[in-house]
């Protein structure tokens, strides 16, 4: 008896060619109509920014020349009235906040990073409390300002009592951006570091913080900017709405630029609006270089993984 071993004929391919949409999963309507929204929201939110900064600058042109930054507030005459001690108030105030806010950011960021325990009570408490005081409003900084640091610790209504509580502010929101910088860091160069004899400290002083100053860096500098604008907090601290000389130290009264522009607009007469609109162009474009040099410092010397 024999066996007759059959082998299968191989399919002809066929001549009609699949269509690869075919195949593609049926998209739902939320999922079209994202996109459309998306861009929709986009849009109105580019125009009404640029409307409002068309209306400044149309609105503070007349007034934004040299007499701006070299004279001092005038309540009796707008025509000649400027606002040194407002841009030299800001300066000293944000210079303080920076070397407050800087050192102590990045060190607890390095600290949670590199050293932290996860597994610890202690790690996951001031992971929570950094993660809820980043969402806390800034009124609630300058309650607490004006009542521990203004009155308990009797530093009164000075240049030190803003910028503490302005560090304090944008202090979540350097450690949060520092730590994400530290993670971006592969953890080969940690090892290879450690593998050649270095310590840990060598290793993060001397391979992981300048790998990581990009993103350190762009976090600091957009936290700074948030402080600039900030006035509600100032408010309650009792920055001096009105005053004709600028600070000379840590512990003088001072004003700030979104002070002096809320003095300005409160009043009645146009000129103060004029000098008002100005003024905000000033820190228009103090923002606009503080962010322009954050996206420049990511972009130069950002490196991919």
């Amino acid at each position: 008896m024999s066996t007759t071993l059959t082998t299968p004929q191989a399919v002809p391919p066929s001549n009609e060619s699949i269509d690869p949409r075919d195949k593609a999963p049926k998209r739902s309507l939320w999922d079209r109509s994202f996109r459309p929204v998306l861009t929709i929201g986009i849009s109105i939110a580019i125009i009404v920014l640029a409307v409002l900064i068309i209306f400044v600058i149309t609105e503070g042109w007349p007034r934004f020349n040299p007499i701006l930054w070299q004279n001092m507030p005038s309540i009796r005459f707008p025509e000649t009235a400027g606002a040194q001690s407002a841009i030299t108030g800001t300066i000293w105030v944000i210079c303080t906040t920076a070397v407050i806010s800087l050192p102590l950011g990045i060190g607890a960021a390095i600290y949670l990073e590199e050293y932290g325990n996860p597994a610890s009570r202690f790690y996951r408490l001031v992971e929570i409390n950094i993660q809820n005081l980043a969402a806390v409003p800034s009124i609630v900084y300058g309650i607490l300002g004006l009542a521990i640091i203004a009155r308990a610790l009797a530093l009164g209504q000075t240049v030190l009592t803003a910028g503490i509580t302005l560090a304090l502010l944008i202090l979540p929101v350097i450690i949060i951006s520092t730590r994400e910088a530290l993670r971006a860091v592969p953890q080969s160069i940690r090892a290879g570091s450690m593998a050649l004899g270095a310590t840990k400290w060598q290793t993060i002083w001397k391979q992981v913080l300048p790998v990581a100053i990009p993103g350190t860096a762009t976090g600091s500098i957009l936290a700074l900017s948030r402080a600039i604008g900030e006035a509600a907090p100032l408010l309650l601290l009792g920055a001096v709405t009105f005053i004709t000389f600028n600070p000379t130290g840590l512990n003088s009264a001072y004003t700030v630029m979104p002070i002096q522009i809320y003095n300005w607009i409160s009043q009645s007469r146009d000129e103060f609006h004029i000098l008002a609109a100005a003024l905000c162009m000033v820190l228009l474009i103090l923002l606009f270089i503080m962010n322009g040099l954050a996206v420049f410092l990511r972009n130069r010397y950002q490196r991919r993984w």
